[in-house]
């Protein structure tokens, strides 16, 4: 049973399959009967409710508070936003009826032909169109600004290729969407939560991040510009992780939301809107997972330490027991959230593939040897090693040792990136090279143009101007036209 459980496809061997393989086995989610869609199962969904609740926190430090907005949209809504429409189009998913019936011969439920609504309505891919319709009627003074909303909800984009927690047709996330006075306070905003999702994905999950802007033809449909951290899977592909957008005045304008300034002057707000979904998870698995399962970063695991007692007559098991408990109390006390799983229905191999399979960072396992030699072992789940400890002050050894944990996985996650972004300057180098993967700093002309030609060409996008990198690049030529660059940008290929 112990073998079954770790039956995973090897990374190296089918890197898509693995990553297939792992959302299944590890209970994380399981297809629906709906196409592309998923049932989060309850494993996956505690790692989630654990993300959401530390970015809540955080998005509150802003002056973020929380609201909830209809999942149906009046197309009438959409047709006010031009770009906004165009981007979302080919994704909406549209109600047209409100009701079924049998049919004739009572064998068949179908729709209503008497039950057309008299306008459509759109399943939200993104709220911005009903969040800004509200504001007009929430916003009429400089007095009521800034006003600073999220949700956390479900949408729906009816994607052609599916892939759990990567894109998927209906997926959980939150939507920010501020509302200013000041175009600066609007983009100084988008670049603050671009800034707070950084540090929740670097901090809290483990994953390293590049932070930069998005060229114009990558913007999210409606914003003047698009902020964006890029994470590198180890696989060498990139994964849009969080985008923040500076709406500029494009929603007041369609809506008509106006505030009377200091000078009792009407103005049109500016805005900003901002959000990450459950693709987050997507990220988690595959930028830390082996081939043995799961490793979570021990703040967002669910099970952070597992005990495990291995024992032959009750005698045994109580004397164990007795030892441990008073180890799992500490641990409970010191905010550790702990399982101690006593179970007799599971040999201990099975006990140790399963809790290797989904993450778990540590395992303590006690038998009888143990108890007469006043000893333990501890297993921490990023590195596969375990040793025989003393059992005196091991629930002072597990903090320490999770904390390490946390910062280990950060570590070896930003080595495998940094050792995979590459300085090029030559388009036939970047055309060999993008095939095994990696982040490509390259000179760019700043043209659609040659951004169309390297993506028809290599699959490959622009995925970010970086913050990070210097961006003085007089004498620097564009590697495909030859033109002058104007910045440095990250290519690679994506999720």
């Amino acid at each position: 049973m112990a073998k079954e459980l770790k039956q995973l496809t090897k990374r190296s061997e089918n890197y898509s399959q693995w990553y297939n393989d792992l959302v299944t086995k590890a209970d994380l989610a399981e297809q629906a009967p709906v196409r592309g869609c998923m049932i989060i199962k309850p494993y996956g969904f505690a790692i989630w409710e654990k993300m959401k609740a530390q970015l809540d926190s955080m998005f509150k430090e802003q002056g973020v508070q929380n609201a909830y907005f209809p999942l149906l949209i009046p197309k009438s809504f959409f047709a006010r936003e031009a770009e906004h429409v165009k981007g979302f189009a080919k994704e909406s998913a549209v109600v047209t009826h409100y009701r079924l019936k049998t049919s004739d011969d009572g064998k068949d439920i179908i729709v209503d032909p008497d039950a057309k609504l008299d306008e459509e309505l759109i399943i939200r891919p993104t709220s911005e169109t009903m969040i800004w319709h509200t504001y007009k009627n929430w916003i009429h003074s400089w007095r009521d600004l800034p006003l600073k909303l999220n949700q956390w909800c479900n949408v729906m984009r009816w994607e052609m290729r599916t892939r759990p927690f990567l894109r998927t047709s209906e997926f959980l996330w939150q939507e920010g969407h501020t509302a200013h006075a000041t175009a600066e306070e609007a983009n100084e905003m988008a670049r603050t939560m671009l800034h707070v999702y950084a540090d929740f994905v670097e901090k809290w999950m483990g994953v390293p991040v590049i932070r930069g802007v998005k060229s114009p033809s990558e913007r999210f449909a409606g914003a003047n510009e698009t902020y964006t951290i890029e994470a590198m899977m180890q696989d060498g592909k990139a994964l849009q992780s969080g985008t923040s957008h500076f709406l500029g005045q494009n929603f007041a304008k369609s809506f008509d939301v106006t505030y009377l300034n200091k000078d009792n002057k009407p103005e049109y707000v500016w805005a900003s809107s901002w959000g990450v979904s459950t693709r987050l998870m997507g990220a988690l698995i595959m930028t830390h997972s082996d081939d043995n399962g799961l490793v979570l970063p021990p703040l967002l695991a669910p099970i952070q330490v597992v005990v495990i007692p291995i024992w032959k007559t009750q005698e045994q098991f109580d004397a164990i027991s007795a030892k441990l408990k008073p180890v799992v109390d500490q641990l409970k006390k010191a905010g550790i959230s702990v399982k101690y799983d006593d179970s007799d229905k599971k040999r201990p191999g099975f006990k140790y593939a399963d809790y290797e399979l989904k993450g778990v960072p540590v395992r303590l396992v006690m038998g009888g040897r143990d108890l007469e030699s006043n000893t333990i072992e501890i297993m921490r789940r990023d590195t596969l090693e375990k040793e025989s400890v003393s059992f005196d002050g091991i629930a002072e050894r597990v903090e320490t040792l999770l904390d390490e944990i946390q910062t280990n996985i950060f570590e070896k996650a930003k080595k495998f990136r940094d050792e995979h972004i590459f300085v090029c300057n030559s388009y036939d180098e970047f055309k060999e090279r993008i095939k095994d993967g990696g982040f490509f700093l390259c000179p760019w002309d700043g043209t659609t143009e040659t951004e169309a030609k390297i993506k028809e060409e290599t699959q490959a996008t622009i995925r970010c101007i970086p913050f990070d990198y210097d961006q003085n690049v007089e004498g620097l030529k564009d590697m495909v036209s030859g033109k002058p660059a104007v910045s440095r940008v990250i290519i690679a290929r994506s999720y």
